[in-house]
């Protein structure tokens, strides 16, 4: 009787593949386990096996696998449960699912190698240059790798070539799979055994005279050892001793000193463990709240103002959950956050905790996966950016999200396009898992559950040592400026109370939400702007390198000396982002320290992690930064932060832009004044009358509850309507604009008044591009399951109209 395996292969076709096995291998093989396979002519691929069956498929011959990759499952079954759950409700396969959740060393790679053909002699006259040069390496060596015949070349395209020479049967193709992940090893070194004796060491160190190197390396290993307790690294010695590996090698070699090699983790933590913080009555109530809470519902929503102290509350969960044994997950919107969190996680848990986003190395992050598979020691608690609810958990007890108003959360390209809050509460369904949701200024839509009884509910609305909360007071710069009472972008207001609190030795946050030197250069002549050749935005100049770039595609000129246009030199640049305050404020305070805090300055593993530090320790005085300011940030000297323009935020075109503005200014806002001195908020604004920006200054989350709420349902948005929003992409302005047009027309015959659009959106062109859009909005009463399948029937009549060929069509489900 033949066997067979189903498994899902990492790539974007929405099914799962059948490949035949033998008994042996059918006994072997179990769900989550990886096989290579051959897909397509040639190319192998790691395939995970997701069912092993005896049913041959009925419309192809099943191929035989290559070979079997593991021992045991790298997949648990819950993870195959989320996976299908993710492919189901977000519209995606399960090969993009597998490609976002599995580490990329765990998706092997197979590598093209290229070997001479000894079936068949060659003429040597047929052969071009190139081709000739190839063929005369493979005379030395048995086979070529690409990169190898790329440098033989000296070519980046060798495929051409290559396909010339299997053309007159030179060569043979074949691919060999390589893996990705090398596990560290740490070389360590010790004394000899037969020198443990006293007079054995004291007679090698009398014939050593004449080898004073040698004998500091010995004496340098004796202190070592007397001082510590762990065993001895070779580069430690090395250092110490102020000598070369050379010298340590000798030594090994006359048999004085052992080496030997330790398989270890790139992360360890080394430090000091403190005792857990005791809850003030506040915190203790909302902490016996939420246990009720969870006695009855799995989900519990900790609505806590900005610096009440909801970290702390985190603490006693998470000991309280790994005390009965289970696992933590502790997720945040941003890596940024994560830098200052660990810190303050580890002085609690120690060794306990573990690390997980996308900053790591792959070979970190493989280490990650196993110790929380094999349920070590030191991933009973992880912490980590939205990617980390893909982990292998074996029992999971509770799931904190922290700040999950954030859009951060919602993966946007490329797909699974799925919401992590959202995904984590399916999650911990499938463990019988708590989730808590926290957020000094909760999404409309979790505060609509929490306050429909959905989910528990829990408040807390004092600050940490009874601060009280910072006052926040608009600045009308329209006035201003006819007053010309403002510096540059700075009004009087702000500057005096900028100097003021630099005069008390107090710290200072700026917030600018646009990164750059400015968003648009004009010419004063002609009014001529210089636009992406790409997209369709303008390019924002960077002073720092003196370029304009596009920060969408990332193209970038040299700044410009006249313009391109008319040739004119009066060019001027309009708008500001943070390198511009940032250069004002360097002018305005020459005798203190302005800090920068964005995408530009944050580039590498630890960029995040200096700024933070340099800030924390009193370094910096007057950090200017993004939205990544915004986010969960605890700086104890902080007494006054700045916004710099309110309206960019509010005159955004999106239902959520009223949310969203009112969420960032209140979390920047609670930066300030979090130990005893009350905090001082000074928002900029061309319109301080504006609805939200009251509400933002009296601290009234109801109030912008209530008004958004009541818009949401008068214009059918979420929490009252699910939204589905289609997009088509292509080179070729027309073809997508066709396309569109048929796939909305085929929408509204079936869901009527419920399609918006088609619509380009405000930038309808990105890297060459064309994108046009349509909303579907699902009521309450619908199916969605039905909705989704309706959405794939048209999907697929669409792919099969030829003149539509290579429009891309992008599904996003619950689109915020």
């Amino acid at each position: 009787m033949p066997y067979f395996i189903d498994v899902i292969l990492p790539i974007p076709l929405d099914k799962e593949f059948t490949y035949g096995i033998n008994k042996n291998e059918a006994a072997y093989l179990q769900p989550g386990m990886r096989v290579a396979v051959q897909f397509g002519k040639s190319k192998v691929y790691t395939a995970l096996v997701a069912k092993v069956h005896q049913n041959p498929p009925l419309v192809y011959e099943a191929k035989e696998i290559e070979h079997i990759l593991d021992e045991t499952p790298i997949i648990t079954s819950e993870q195959l449960k989320l996976w299908s759950w993710i492919a189901q409700y977000y519209m995606c396969t399960k090969g993009e699912v597998m490609r976002a959740a599995l580490p990329s060393a765990f998706l092997l790679e197979s590598e093209t190698i290229i070997l001479k053909n000894d079936q068949t002699v060659i003429d040597e006259s047929i052969l071009k240059d190139d081709e000739f040069l190839i063929y005369e390496a493979l005379q030395h060596q048995s086979l070529l790798r690409i990169q190898e015949v790329m440098n033989i070349v000296s070519k980046k395209n060798v495929l051409p070539v290559i396909k010339r020479l299997i053309d007159k049967e030179v060569i043979v193709v074949q691919e060999e799979i390589y893996e990705q992940y090398k596990p560290k090893i740490v070389r360590y070194i010790k004394l000899h055994q037969d020198f443990y004796k006293e007079e054995a060491l004291r007679s090698l160190l009398d014939t050593m005279t004449r080898a004073p190197k040698q004998r500091e390396v010995l004496m340098q290993l004796f202190t070592l050892q007397a001082t510590t307790v762990k065993p001895i690294k070779v580069e430690e010695l090395t250092k110490q001793s102020n000598s070369s590996s050379a010298v340590i090698r000798t030594l090994i070699d006359k048999g004085i000193l052992l080496e030997y090699f330790v398989q270890t983790d790139r992360i360890n933590f080394e430090g000091e463990k403190n005792a857990i913080k005791e809850l003030n009555k506040y915190q203790n109530k909302a902490f016996d709240e939420i246990n009720d809470s969870f006695s009855e519902k799995e989900v519990c929503l900790l609505h806590g103002v900005t610096s009440s102290g909801k970290t702390e509350i985190y603490v006693q969960l998470i000991e309280k959950t790994i005390q009965n044994g289970r696992q933590v997950l502790y997720l945040l919107p941003e890596i940024a956050l994560t830098t200052q969190l660990i810190s303050r996680l580890q002085e609690y848990f120690g060794e306990k905790l573990t690390v997980y986003h996308s900053k790591y190395s792959v070979n970190e992050r493989v280490e990650a996966w196993n110790n929380v598979k094999n349920r070590k020691a030191k991933a009973q608690i992880v912490i980590g950016a939205r990617s980390a609810i893909f982990l292998p958990f074996v029992d999971l007890g509770l799931i904190i999200v922290d700040e999950e108003h954030e859009s951060t959360f919602k993966q946007y390209d490329p797909a699974p396009r799925y919401h992590a809050r959202d995904t984590a509460i399916v999650l911990a369904g499938l463990f019988s898992a708590k989730v808590l949701l926290g957020s000094a200024t909760p999404s409309i839509e979790t505060y609509y559950n929490a306050k429909q009884g959905k989910y528990g509910l829990v408040e807390l609305m004092r600050r940490f040592g009874d601060v009280l909360m910072p006052e926040i007071n608009l600045v009308d710069i329209k006035t201003k400026y006819k007053k010309k009472q403002m510096t540059g972008h700075f009004s009087d207001t702000l500057l005096e109370s900028i100097q003021d609190s630099l005069k008390e030795g107090e710290q200072i946050i700026l917030f600018q939400n646009r990164r750059g030197y400015s968003p648009v250069v004009e010419c004063n002549t002609c009014g001529h702007s210089p636009q992406c050749p790409n997209c369709d935005v303008s390019l924002t100049y960077h002073s720092f390198r003196n370029q304009l770039r596009c920060h969408y595609c990332g193209h970038h000129i040299a700044m410009l000396q006249q313009c391109m246009a008319c040739h004119s030199t009066e060019i001027s640049t309009k708008g500001f982002g943070t390198e511009q305050i940032e250069n004002e404020l360097q002018k305005l305070l020459p005798d203190h320290i302005v800090g920068r805090m964005d995408q530009d300055t944050t580039r590498g593993k630890h960029g995040y992690e200096k700024i933070i530090s340099r800030f924390e320790n009193g370094e910096i005085d007057v950090l200017v930064g993004t939205q990544m300011l915004s986010k969960g940030l605890d700086f104890r000297n902080v007494s006054l932060v700045g916004i710099m323009n309110a309206d960019n935020l509010l005159n955004f075109p999106d239902f959520r832009a009223h949310e969203r503005s009112f969420q960032l200014m209140q979390q920047v806002s609670g930066r300030a004044g979090r130990t005893k001195k009350q905090g001082k908020v000074l928002i900029q604004t061309y319109n301080p009358f504006h609805q939200i920006l009251q509400q933002v200054s009296v601290n009234d989350y109801g109030g912008m509850y209530k008004d958004q709420i009541e818009e949401r349902q008068q214009y059918k948005y979420p929490p009252f309507y699910r939204i589905i929003k289609i997009t088509a992409k292509h080179k070729d302005y027309n073809k997508v604009n066709d396309a569109m047009n048929w796939l909305a027309k085929s929408l509204i015959n079936v869901f009527k008044d419920n399609v918006l659009g088609p619509e380009f959106p405000p930038i309808s062109r990105i890297r060459n591009q064309y994108h046009k859009n349509v909303l579907i909005k699902i009521p309450q009463g619908q199916s969605l399951i039905k909705t989704k399948e309706v959405i794939h029937k048209i999907n697929n009549s669409f792919k099969s109209i030829k003149e539509f060929s290579g429009v891309r069509i992008i599904i996003n489900v619950d689109n915020y």
